[in-house]
């Protein structure tokens, strides 16, 4: 996790210089320091007390609202106000009072001396390192107002997938609990009226129904309890699982081999992939950083550690496309025409291009997932509650054939 250290240096001139740096250790500091000609007396790690009274009590700034103030402060850059001015108006009319303040504290960095890309870096939970990044090429290209713009049509589109993914896993999960329920109540409340009946009328009860009959007793008692508790658990234990490294590297693995829903998060991850990447280069940042960066915000280790493989091949000399195949993460189509965008000189746009079309795929793997689950949930339900009725009819249908 990157930390503020406050140093001392000396540069070329002999003059002594201090100041504030985001990194991830005093090493990271030191290397900083030295490409900008400084050569470091002193590097102690700052006590930022003020972030965690910040963030007590406070509501968490989202996506939308750093898309609200990135599109409000570009349009405030490109028109001519002073970064300090800009920063200063928009804490006070941000609707999120979080982010009011950790613009108020932004301004006070920049103020003092600091980049708006370090500024940034000391707030990680409300920007991210690939916000960080970008801000940081617009500043040293002169460009920020375009970066800014970029940024937030990229969030929104981030947006607009993390949503389709979300509306994919809810809709079948939804469903699915609401058939369970009512097939429960059932079990649990009606089924045992006509076990009532039956026990009046005496006789020998049909094998359906003595079925029927079992699994409603298992319910009324610990069956409910020990079904419920298991579930429970599961859920518990899957999640502390998933907070392992080796936890996640399995589950990951297995949510992408599953059926329908496997292909789905492929997808998702190849829009995400080309996207991030393409937006990066696009804004000038290293190929190195971006993969990094890119790896970071997968959302899956599976996909991770293959962008890692990608990075480290591409720092030995080699092109993006060949790692990438032979990382076997991602479709031929697609490291084809990442490799198309490298010989044209045009990769951000190809991946730009690779990025809408994911997006559409991902939008008919969801419309058809809703399509073929209505049916499914619509059979399981019809079938279940079908064979529960006919299972306690059978016995009365009997009685009425003995009465004849």
């Amino acid at each position: 996790m990157a930390t503020v250290f406050q140093w001392t240096g000396k540069t070329q001139k002999g003059t002594i210089e201090s100041g504030e740096i985001t990194a991830e250790s005093k090493d990271d500091v030191v290397a900083q320091l030295r490409r900008k000609n400084i050569t470091p007396t002193v590097i102690t790690e700052k006590q930022q007390k003020s972030r965690f009274r910040l963030s007590l009590g406070s509501r968490k700034v989202g996506d939308k609202d750093i898309v609200v103030f990135t599109r409000q402060f570009s349009t405030m850059v490109d028109a001519g106000l002073p970064l300090v001015q800009a920063l200063d108006i928009l804490s006070t009319q941000v609707e999120n009072k979080t982010l009011g303040k950790v613009l108020t504290q932004i301004k006070e960095d920049v103020e003092g001396g600091s980049t708006y890309a370090d500024a940034l870096k000391k707030h990680p939970t409300v920007f991210s390192e690939l916000y960080v990044n970008m801000v940081a090429a617009g500043e040293t290209g002169g460009i920020l107002d375009t970066i800014l713009n970029r940024l937030a049509s990229y969030i929104e589109k981030a947006m607009k997938l993390k949503k389709k993914v979300k509306g994919a896993l809810v809709y079948p999960t939804v469903v699915t609990v609401v058939a369970l329920l009512i097939v429960s109540i059932i079990l649990v409340f009606v089924v045992p009226t006509f076990t009532k009946m039956f026990a009046a009328l005496g006789g020998t009860l049909p094998l359906p129904t003595k079925i029927v009959v079992s699994i409603s007793n298992f319910m009324k008692g610990t069956g409910g309890i020990i079904i419920l508790s298991s579930l429970i658990g599961t859920a518990i234990f899957v999640n502390r699982f998933r907070k392992t490294e080796k936890g996640k590297l399995i589950t990951d693995a297995i949510a992408l081999k599953l059926p329908i829903f496997g292909l789905l998060l492929v997808k998702v991850a190849i829009a995400k992939f080309t996207r991030t990447m393409g937006t990066l280069i696009s804004s000038g940042v290293p190929i190195l950083d971006g993969l990094e960066i890119t790896a970071k915000t997968a959302g899956n280790k599976i996909i991770e550690n293959a962008v890692m493989e990608v990075r480290a091949a591409v720092s030995e000399g080699k092109t993006l496309a060949e790692p990438l195949a032979k990382a076997k993460v991602f479709p031929p189509m697609v490291t084809h025409m990442i490799a198309v965008g490298e010989s044209t000189g045009a990769l951000d746009a190809m991946m730009a291009k690779i990025a809408d079309f994911y997006d559409d795929e991902v939008d008919n793997t969801v419309a058809n997932l809703t399509a073929m689950m209505e049916p499914l949930l619509m059979v399981f339900l019809g079938t279940t509650v079908g064979f529960i009725i006919i299972s306690m009819y059978l016995p009365i249908f009997r009685l009425i054939t003995l009465i004849k």
